[in-house]
């Protein structure tokens, strides 16, 4: 990333706190969700052999639902359960500050580790979007949730045929605009990573080319709101609670669900800076049993109204908790007479449709990687070497130890680190075996 493009995010992300400031009025504040409120589990005894070697670690989190994990496992005592008891939990302006804090690790002021959008922990190994290009090696452990992601549109297209299929009609809208001064404006949270993927791949599948019809741009997710509001940008990419506070407030629509893009897609990660795993192996695993048990907390729908007091906190992501609790249950008022009443397209952090949600599945990084050389972001021999840099980042072996050490059921525990030929809403394939095929079969690319 050239140094223009890093002080723009740096730069954004010291504006995201006025924009979260700027969002407290909105709906007013939520009430104090205190710690000891909630119901604690209690800790186990531990083993020498997995008594972690450490108990505190500082991993940063964006207040979005992909989060949710983290904060669980911290509140309902998961993570104190396996001997962690000193988990900081470090909310971050933006990805921007995530990346930054990440370089630094949390013996500068920074983390050790974390949420990462994909393929954020490759890139930062290769020295890609590091300051100077350093190579910061980095683990994928977990995957933290599926689904729990959409695009907002704003009012002034309603009635405009945008949706799921672009092709149907809403096209038309992208090429009145793009050639004027004032093309269709759709922003992202970091480049190059998951949520502008998802936008370039609506709206290729739709015919429109993201990098010649539209104008991308990265804002964090706090600001989105103040961003809709005041007319700057036409559509936004992100997790909840963002697309929906945007119906909410009235400022917009969804268009979209990522759930109907790409049913159980892949969405944030967990992930650690290697020295630290390296360093403290038990203590990295029994992060990661905190996370699965929270994940595991999280997808019994009858705890999700607990799980949406405790994240709308002041402490997590200020905002009223109802904001949280219809899309926790699939249920999503899309702001323009569209209802969706489907709990298959909530969010999910254990187990959804397909298997586990949890475990990483490396047949997911090469996707990601292979968008990445589609959009010209990586080199096209990325996916002659995508083998190696995946083995290299992706821990999946840390993961299953932790699952058979935590006594999660062999059933739950993947035997494929792929999870096989993924479908997308417009009939296009992908097979882990082949991606080259799948590049080919794409109309709309740079490489």
């Amino acid at each position: 990333m050239n140094q223009f493009s890093r002080r723009k995010f740096l730069l954004t992300a010291g504006a995201s706190a006025v924009g979260a400031v700027l969002l407290n009025g909105c709906l007013g504040n939520p009430p104090d969700y205190a710690s000891n409120q909630v119901q604690q589990v209690a800790a186990v005894d531990l083993s020498p052999e997995q008594t972690p070697e450490v108990t505190k670690v500082k991993l940063g989190y964006i207040p979005i639902v992909e989060a949710a994990p983290f904060i669980i496992a911290k509140e309902k005592g998961f993570f104190a359960k396996y001997g962690m008891t000193g988990v900081e939990l470090a909310k971050q302006a933006s990805w921007g500050a995530m990346r930054d804090n990440t370089e630094i690790g949390s013996s500068g002021g920074g983390v050790d580790g974390g949420q990462y959008q994909m393929p954020m922990p490759h890139l930062i190994t290769e020295g890609v979007i590091t300051k100077g290009n350093q190579k910061i090696p980095m683990y994928v452990l977990a995957q933290l949730i599926t689904q729990g992601n959409g695009i907002a549109v704003a009012n002034k297209h309603k009635g405009k045929d945008i949706g799921l299929n672009l092709a149907k009609g809403g096209k038309a809208v992208f090429d009145q605009l793009k050639s004027t001064k004032n093309p269709f404006s759709a922003a992202y949270t970091f480049a190059q990573v998951n949520q502008d993927f998802w936008l370039r791949y609506w709206l290729a599948a739709g015919g429109i080319n993201p990098d010649t019809d539209v104008k991308l741009i990265p804002v964090p997710a706090a600001q989105t709101v103040a961003n809709m509001k005041t007319g700057t940008m036409d559509a936004f990419s992100t997790g909840d609670p963002w697309p929906y506070r945007i119906v909410k407030d009235d400022i917009g629509f969804m268009a979209v669900l990522t759930a109907e893009m790409w049913k159980n897609h892949p969405e944030e990660y967990f992930a650690m800076r290697g020295d630290w795993a390296d360093k403290n192996p038990k203590a990295t695993k029994a992060i990661l049993k905190g996370i699965m048990e929270a994940q595991q907390w999280l997808d019994n729908f009858d705890n999700r109204k607990e799980a949406a007091a405790i994240l709308s906190s002041r402490n997590y992501f200020n905002l009223p908790s109802e904001i949280l609790e219809n899309p926790f249950q699939g249920k999503y008022d899309m702001g323009d007479g569209r209802v969706i009443d489907d709990k298959s397209m909530a969010a999910y952090y254990w187990k959804d449709e397909r298997g586990s949600v949890s475990y990483p599945y490396k047949s997911h990084d090469l996707w990601f990687l292979t968008e990445s050389v589609r959009w010209g972001f990586l080199p096209k021999d990325t996916l002659t070497n995508a083998k190696a840099l995946i083995d290299k980042v992706n821990r999946e072996d840390i993961w299953k130890q932790a699952a058979t050490e935590a006594g999660i059921a062999a059933s739950d525990i993947p035997t494929s680190t792929s999870r096989g030929i993924e479908t997308f809403f417009d009939g296009v394939t992908f097979d882990p075996d082949n991606p080259s095929a799948y590049l080919q079969s794409l109309k709309i690319k740079k490489v």
